[in-house]
């Protein structure tokens, strides 16, 4: 394929665009005015908390780029959206079984006098609390969420109820909670799933999860992409964003009939079809529209970084309403000849493009899983994107993970941090884990790192056709497994709102 060096850093500057806000935030034109639904990043991985080796944990984190100061409204989902996440567990692209969450906010109104004392007044606080928030009192509002479990289609299935569940308020700050950590994790609670045995689940505010050197990569990459790995400063620090964290029993996930370990799974957000807004509101909480019609999908997140440097703008919102089956009849053209690569070589001639076009590397990475390690059983697999895990994989423990996951086993790409496990395939694209650097693993392997792993013929290239393949490219920032938690749900306590 060929382009001028004028079309390619505009296309550039467009992928960075969308990019560089990090994994899937704000990754979509008409996702930016709705960001309650706005997937941001999308885990998955054999639970490495002891004792849980049986268990498999999914992580969805939606509303991107909090701040924890961000009141006297805080970040609550949106009541009106159903937030899902779908298991393939037999390779043909469809949900199997699906775990839905529909959220209620309620309203606990908080009326004093003039000199702080309850009243007949009827004069309502303006701020979220009055007190210390770890009382339910003392809160002005609350979320709950429903949970249920859905086999086969996601509308139509068979529905099981798992429960009525209550969410954390936000961390507001220190002095509304002496211990939020204490009061967070008293949410956590467990999920029973019927035969295949009992869960848990938390939804609630956490630290941002992603790590990327934010203002030099909207800069066209102002940033040396082959330098230090830890060259670079994490600009989503002192971010938060809302978890939908689930652990769930392997035998409650992978085909019972199939012999197959491998699963597939991606998180979606849906709205109602119509909205009316109400010119004059009443008093209370989600009084100012009226929504209804049939559910209709607005965000999409399976693989990290496709929305952002895969599918190009102008498609940008139809992949959020798309469906994983069809990727390959809508999307193909941007995985078989994809345009970064290109752009890097422009910006960065000491890095050529690879050549192997249509790029069948690519296609095995995001679209199918990569042979022997987590590619499904079915030899009529449908090809699409989804986050991949082979359940059967041992996990490796948080202080032993390498955070380049399956390429470590690359010969020269092994520049994991110095306590990892050399080789470690049980990481991102074998699945997701919150300490995996996915940003680094998706440059190289863009660039043809899969080109240099001597993996079976699905890959359908050779060293030759990468010969930037065992460049080590990096973004500079790194947040190893050892800065998240060791156990369930894994990601830090939020930033608190002041201290």
């Amino acid at each position: 394929m060929k382009h001028t060096t004028k079309a390619l850093i505009a296309a550039m500057t467009l992928c960075v665009s969308a990019s560089a806000v990090a994994s899937s935030h704000r990754e979509a034109p008409s996702i930016t005015k709705t960001p309650k639904v706005d997937a941001t990043d999308f885990y998955m991985f054999n639970s490495y908390e002891n004792n849980r080796a049986d268990y498999v944990t999914i992580i969805a984190n939606y509303l991107p780029l909090q701040d924890a100061y961000g009141g006297p409204n805080y970040f609550a989902l949106d009541d009106d959206a159903l937030y899902e996440i779908h298991i393939d567990n037999n390779g043909d692209a469809v949900e199997d079984i699906t775990f839905q969450f529909d959220f209620t906010q309620n309203l606990n109104s908080i009326e004093i006098d003039s000199d702080g004392n309850p009243s007949t007044a009827n004069v309502a606080i303006p701020l979220s609390n009055a007190g210390d928030a770890s009382v339910a009192a003392n809160v002005q509002t609350s979320e709950s969420y429903d949970v249920t479990m859905v086999k086969g289609d996601r509308r139509s299935g068979s529905r099981t109820d798992l429960g009525n569940f209550k969410k954390p308020f936000d961390y507001i700050g220190t002095k509304s909670f002496a211990d939020y950590p204490t009061y967070a994790r008293s949410f956590i609670k467990p999920l029973n799933l019927g035969s295949c045995g009992q869960g848990r689940v938390f939804v609630g505010q956490r630290a941002e999860s992603f790590a990327i050197d934010l203002g030099r990569v909207f800069d066209l990459i102002n940033l040396n992409p082959l330098g230090a790995r830890d060259g670079g400063t994490n600009i989503l620090a002192d971010k938060n964003i809302t978890s939908i964290a689930m652990e769930v029993p392997k035998a409650c996930l992978v085909n019972a009939t199939g012999n197959d370990p491998v699963i597939g799974a991606w998180t979606t957000a849906s709205v109602r079809q119509a909205t009316l807004v109400n010119g004059n509101p009443a008093s209370g909480i989600s009084t100012t529209a009226k929504k209804g019609g049939a559910w209709t999908q607005v965000s999409r997140l399976g693989m990290p970084l496709v929305n952002e440097v895969v599918i190009g703008l102008k498609d940008k919102d139809k992949f959020n309403a798309s469906e994983p089956k069809d990727d390959v009849a809508k999307f193909a053209p941007y995985v078989f000849y994809p345009t970064l690569p290109a752009l890097i070589q422009t910006l960065y001639p000491q890095a050529p493009a690879p050549t192997n076009f249509p790029r069948q590397d690519l296609v095995t990475a995001f679209l199918t899983g990569v042979p022997t390690i987590n590619k499904p059983a079915n030899p009529k697999q449908v090809p699409a994107d989804m986050l991949r895990l082979n359940t059967s994989t041992p996990a490796v423990a948080a202080a032993n993970q390498n955070d380049l996951g399956v390429i470590s086993i690359i010969p020269g790409q092994n520049d994991g941090r110095p306590s990892a496990t050399a080789k470690d395939v049980a990481g991102f694209p074998n699945g997701r884990r919150p300490g995996d650097d996915v940003t680094d693993i998706a440059l190289r392997v863009s660039m043809g790192a899969l080109c240099h792993a001597g993996l079976p013929a699905d890959v359908t290239c050779v060293p030759a056709d990468a010969k930037a393949g065992k460049a080590l490219f990096t973004d500079g920032a790194v947040k190893p497994a050892t800065e998240f938690d060791s156990v369930f749900p894994y990601l830090k306590t939020p930033n608190p709102g002041s201290r």
